[in-house]
């Protein structure tokens, strides 16, 4: 009956004297007839004719006479929509997705049978690698390699011939059937060795993936350079450079992650009297006192001797309610009468003014753990060379991509493949990144160095370049020691990338690692990748509107045929995206570096290309840290780039269906690869739109999820046994046996746990449900009690172990198909945006009463 109903409503859209002819007869076209029944004769007269037809659907939609109206109508009622016509617009869209939604599911089960052969060849492979001997096989190549790769010469003699016999394959030319035999042949490879433990395996695919980019790479710059026109030239020598750039950040990725070290904790040796004193510096400059109260109180607590101890609030804002505070809890107070050079001068100004052998230093919202000192400084008395040791950055509220998206702890993060990943490989070169918080330093080296670094605004992984050069060695734990807060808005987040991006090209022009002195082959490369990744704001642009040449002006941008093209294109993409999954999935799953990049690339090109010519362009910003967003609201401002690349990809997308059926009718291959590559940027340019529509975040303080034991104490004396479900420090949430009766308002006292010792709080019931859960919220505590209360929930030892054990596994087919879900949920969005945006600009319809209608 629906669609019995959608086709009656296109029937009277076509003005044929007798819809329901023409309903059944296209309905006989799209459905099987009864057992019997003659097909529907349908005269051609009945058929309107269709320019006609289209004038006039286009004239009722926008309001304007299908005949007489001139131009300045047409044009008027394009972009100015009556809001009377809002809901019919709307309803031709509902009616539009409703026939289409037969046709994707009828598309989808075809693709299901077609690719029922793949799908039982992957499952042998997958057999095959179950049933090969791996233990045995790689006891013997870590007893055959292993001494080999230990002695320099015969290092270095199989890297030469590694990359010898590399160079011959790249360079080695196939016609198509050989070209599709190398691709079948890796892929099969691949699929086995994706299923074996270790690193050699890892390596090896890597190694494959080198493999189809370099072939792919040769027969580009040698086969498809050739050019008609100028324009033509300029655009294609254009997408070179920027494919030149990713293959660079390929390869140099790579190396840096090559053999993660995975450094374990060091144990300390001495005596605690005998152990370094440590100062913790906290700087704040214009945070709420809510949002740095939790990262003093941990620092407070910290399990190191107290006569070792000190803790400083470095305070850029000169507040007095930071100076009371500070003298409330006891910690000590430091602030400046200036705020040159920002959090670096801030740092540097407390080094003055202290004498700590170590510093230990925190963002004004990362909390530490209560093991942090005794779990980092084992190496730091190890090995005296040791200059810094870093430890994760780790967020418990959501960022805006994971909050906007929901995907908060289902999908990693954009940080999780630095730290889970890239970190630990640096750690391997001894070029581990200071990244300004989370991280323990000596002071000796840092004063040597001139403290931390003021010429560009990423202090922290400069100062690092500069101990490096001096020969101090760094590490790496990857242990989470430490949990702050993400940046609550897509704009916050956009401005702490482009700062990031604009010190990392500032780094690369004032202080570049592939010059000067003190630094090892393998930390220029590690200290040249982490720079140039921040300049994929150009290449990532050049990627979403390369099709366009072809599709609106018909340039040849890449000179090849299409299926040759597709025969070196694909073993790239799909040994990469191979490659990625096993080496990266756990910490960033396949194709959602586009989804990042896409989002970020307009804002980053801009700052990363004058950082480039003039270094001392730009200023340091502070991020946003505890924001509110009180309601949703789609962040135009942001997303307006993206809106203008959408809506020319969706004219370009417009074009191409013209040329596959009307202007190229013989150039199939290559429209439909300018459809797909156009199909692909229109995906991802709707999960950034999805990021840009802000969700609801009203909690000051947020929630962590948790399973801890508590205790209820009520004022009858009863002690009920509970569950806490959440927690942060104004309240928490708490799971108890069904039948408890409890109502809000109550008064009653909280038994946490810290080590062996539990800790009363007292609190207030705010919420009940169905008797077997409730929410509590503190009673006004004193400092000693606030202390306790972060020691038994954000400073335990084991707060964020096990955090990532929620994560999705890592599959590119489902996470393809997850962001088109979120493509299309991002353009939903944003209809649903511009229609809310509509209807407040337009005049508000005026309701009519029906005739005869009685008033209630």
């Amino acid at each position: 009956m629906r669609v019995q109903a959608i086709l009656l409503w296109w029937a009277r859209q076509l003005q044929v004297a007798d819809p329901a002819r023409l309903s059944s007869w296209l309905r006989s076209l799209l459905l099987k007839p009864a057992s019997g029944a003659a097909p529907v004769p349908l005269r051609l007269q009945e058929i309107p004719d269709p320019v006609q037809w289209l004038r006039h659907t286009l004239a009722q939609a926008l309001g304007v006479p299908a005949q007489g109206a001139d131009h300045r109508q047409w044009l008027q009622r394009l972009f100015v929509l009556p809001a009377s016509h809002l809901g019919h617009v709307a309803w031709l869209g509902q009616a539009l997705a409703s026939l289409l939604a037969p046709v994707f599911s009828l598309l989808a089960a075809l693709l299901w049978l077609l690719l029922w052969p793949l799908r039982r060849l992957m499952r042998a492979l997958d057999i095959l690698a179950a049933r090969l001997p791996l233990a045995p096989l790689g006891t013997r190549l870590l007893q055959w390699l292993g001494p080999m790769l230990a002695h320099p010469v015969a290092y270095w003699l199989i890297l030469l011939l590694s990359l010898a016999a590399a160079l011959v394959v790249i360079t080695t030319p196939f016609n198509w059937l050989g070209q599709l035999l190398f691709l079948v042949w890796l892929w099969m490879l691949s699929m086995v060795l994706r299923r074996l433990p270790g690193r050699y395996p890892s390596l090896a695919l890597a190694a494959i993936s080198l493999l189809a980019m370099g072939r792919y790479a040769w027969w580009r710059i040698t086969a498809t350079l050739e050019f008609d026109s100028t324009a033509e030239a300029m655009l294609g020598y254009g997408l070179l450079a920027a494919e030149a750039y990713t293959w660079l950040v390929v390869v140099l990725g790579f190396i840096q992650t090559a053999w993660p070290l995975q450094r374990a904790p060091a144990s300390l040796h001495g005596q605690p009297q005998d152990w370094p004193s440590v100062d913790v510096f906290i700087p704040t400059y214009n945070e709420a006192l809510s949002v740095v109260r939790p990262a003093v109180l941990a620092a407070m607590a910290l399990d190191w001797p107290p006569d070792k101890l000190n803790v400083y609030l470095l305070d850029d804002g000169r507040r007095e309610e930071f100076r009371a505070f500070a003298a409330e809890v006891g910690v000590h107070y430091i602030t400046r009468s200036d705020n040159r050079h920002a959090k670096a001068g801030n740092l540097n100004h407390a080094l003055t003014l202290t004498s700590g052998e170590l510093i230990a230093i925190f963002d004004c919202d990362h909390i530490p753990t209560r093991s942090f000192l005794r779990t980092t400084l084992g190496w730091l008395q190890r090995d005296p060379r040791c200059a810094m040791l870093q430890t994760p950055h780790h967020f418990f509220s959501p960022d805006p991509f994971e909050r906007n998206l929901g995907t908060f702890r289902r999908v990693p993060n954009e940080g999780a493949l630095f730290y889970g990943l890239i970190q630990d490989g640096n750690d391997f070169w001894n070029a581990t990144f200071f990244c300004g918080s989370c991280a323990v330093i000596r002071r000796g080296p840092l004063l040597e160095v001139g403290g931390i670094a003021v010429e560009t605004v990423t202090e922290d992984a400069h100062t690092a370049l500069k101990l490096h050069r001096r020969g101090y060695t760094t590490a790496y734990l990857n242990d989470t020691l430490a949990a702050g807060l993400a940046t609550e808005s897509l704009s916050a987040h956009v401005g702490q990338r482009i700062r990031w991006a604009r010190g990392m090209a500032q780094i690369f022009r004032v202080d570049n690692p592939f010059l000067g002195q003190g630094l090892t082959l393998w930390q220029r490369i590690c200290y040249s990748n982490a720079m140039l990744h921040f300049l994929f704001g150009l290449p990532r642009l050049v990627f979403l509107t390369a099709p366009m040449a072809y599709l609106f002006f018909h340039f040849y941008i890449i000179h090849a045929q299409a299926a040759v093209l597709a025969l070196y294109v694909l073993p790239y993409i799909l040994q990469s995206s191979i490659a990625n999954a096993h080496v990266q999935g756990k910490y960033r799953h396949t194709f959602w570096a586009e989804v990042y990049e896409t989002v970020l690339a307009w804002y980053v090109a801009l700052p990363t290309t004058l950082a480039m010519i003039n270094p001392k362009l730009g200023k340091f910003n502070v991020t946003a840290k505890g924001g509110l967003v009180e309601r949703s609201y789609f962040d135009w401002t942001t997303s307006l780039p993206y809106a203008v690349l959408v809506l020319l990809n969706l004219v370009a997308f417009g074009f191409g269906i013209t040329r596959l059926f009307w202007w190229n009718t013989d150039e199939t291959g290559t429209v439909l690869l300018n459809l797909i590559w156009t199909l692909y940027s229109l995906i991802m340019l709707g999960a950034a739109m999805g990021v840009a529509l802000e969700s609801r975040q009203v909690r000051r303080m947020h929630r962590v999820a948790c399973q801890l034991p508590a205790s209820l104490y009520l004022p009858d004396g009863r002690v009920l046994h509970a569950t806490c479900s959440d927690y942060s420090l104004t309240g928490l949430g708490l799971e108890l046996h069904a039948g408890t009766e409890l109502f809000v308002g109550q008064p009653v006292q909280i038994g946490l746990w810290w080590d062996e010792r539990e800790c009363a709080f007292p609190a207030q019931i705010a919420i009940v449900k169905d008797g077997s859960a409730i929410g509590v919220q503190f009673d006004a505590l004193t400092p000693q009690q606030q202390v306790e209360l972060v020691q038994c929930t954000f400073a335990r030892p084991d707060s964020w172990t096990h955090w990532a054990d929620a994560r999705d596994t890592d599959r590119p087919l489902q996470g393809l198909r997850e962001i088109f879900q979120l493509g299309l949920r991002g353009y939903r969005k944003l209809g649903s945006s511009m229609l809310e945006v509509a209807r407040r600009a337009l005049p508000a319809r005026t309701q009519e009463r029906p005739p005869n209608s009685s008033a209630l």
